[in-house]
């Protein structure tokens, strides 16, 4: 055998060991390929009832969440009239019954003085004075104050 026939030979046995192993790769890489295959279709075949079960439950709390935003539009109504409701009734009521507590606090005062042995004052002047200083405790008493309420009464006393 001479030289160029051993370098043939050991070309042909180094390409035949090469083939072989190229080959046992090849079926292990189409057997991992199956195996991807089945399991991409498994995978498929679950995910597609979870994606509708998904999209069912958005679509679900999509409607609880619109019936959510009218609940709250009318308890928003519901506390505007109540603070509209009460605020009427603070500036209907709230005014007379100043006017009464500031009337028996002068009742009680002068009985207070008329049991103290204070008599009331016997003078026109006397008298004018302390009527007109009656008449500032009241108003000062029911003098609006700022805000809503005060506001309310302004437009409901016209």
């Amino acid at each position: 055998m001479s030289v160029g026939e051993l370098a043939g030979l050991l070309v042909a046995v180094f390409w035949a060991v090469l083939v072989t192993l190229l080959a046992v790769v090849l079926v292990r890489l189409s057997r991992v390929l199956k195996e991807a295959t089945v399991l991409v279709s498994a995978v498929t075949e679950q995910a597609v009832p979870l994606l509708v079960d998904a999209g069912a439950a958005v679509r679900s709390a999509n409607e609880q969440l619109e019936r959510v935003d009218e609940i709250t539009a009318n308890v928003q109504d519901a506390a505007a009239n109540a603070n509209a409701l009460s605020s009427t009734v603070a500036a209907t009521i709230g005014g007379p019954l100043v006017k009464v507590a500031a009337f028996s606090y002068g009742v009680r005062k002068a009985v207070s003085r008329q049991q103290a042995g204070l008599t009331l004052p016997q003078q026109p002047g006397e008298r004018e004075e302390l009527a007109r200083l009656i008449r500032a405790e009241v108003r000062a008493a029911t003098a609006p104050r700022g805000g809503l309420v005060g506001r309310v009464r302004r437009a409901v006393r016209g």
